[in-house]
């Protein structure tokens, strides 16, 4: 069976059991988000130490399409075991007062450092390189930004795409994922 149907077949049958709880703030938990003090300079360190990239997700209370991805794309096997092995997840609370402290060294509540970076929707999905600039905000660092809910199939050609790199080559995410769709079929 290819790759394709195996992941249709997850999707389909496998998958709504493994649910992420909601924490105490409403937000969606899993075993692959990390705990840390929200320091990004912190946190790209101990990503690159794990040989792994740094993801920033960033939900909010009574999401409904945060419970999309944690309900009907986080918990597909491969996507999840793919994130754990290949990512340095934290997770940020658009309405939350814990403090994160920017590339840049810049200090704030969640809330605001979210208007800073100008995320709209949640979930939004920030994928960062393994070097960023000293006087870097996250936005700026960013080498791809997922805003919303996305299918299996896309968000896991993203999560590949950053993983190769893509970002520095000369296929853009739109056509790595209509290339991929097609190999995924055949």
């Amino acid at each position: 069976m290819t790759r394709f149907f195996a992941l249709l077949a997850t999707m389909i049958f496998g998958f709504a059991a493994n649910a992420a709880e909601l924490g105490d703030d409403g937000l969606h938990k899993t075993d692959w988000m990390r705990d840390t003090f929200k320091d990004l300079r912190e946190d790209l360190e101990e990503a690159n130490a794990e040989g792994k990239r740094l993801m920033v997700i960033i939900e909010q209370r009574g999401c409904l399409y945060c419970r999309k991805m944690h309900e009907e794309v986080f918990v597909v096997p491969e996507i999840e075991a793919f994130i754990e092995d290949n990512f340095f997840v934290v997770q940020i609370n658009m309405f939350g007062d814990v403090e994160v402290t920017d590339f840049d060294g810049t200090a704030m509540p969640e809330k605001d450092m979210v208007k800073r970076w100008g995320a709209l929707f949640t979930p939004s999905i920030y994928f960062f390189p393994q070097e960023v600039a000293e006087d870097a905000t996250a936005a700026q660092a960013a080498v791809a930004n997922m805003p919303g809910a996305f299918s299996q199939f896309t968000t896991f050609n993203m999560l590949n795409w950053v993983v190769e790199k893509g970002y520095d080559g000369d296929e853009p995410f739109q056509k790595y994922h209509a290339r991929k769709l097609e190999e995924q079929k055949g």
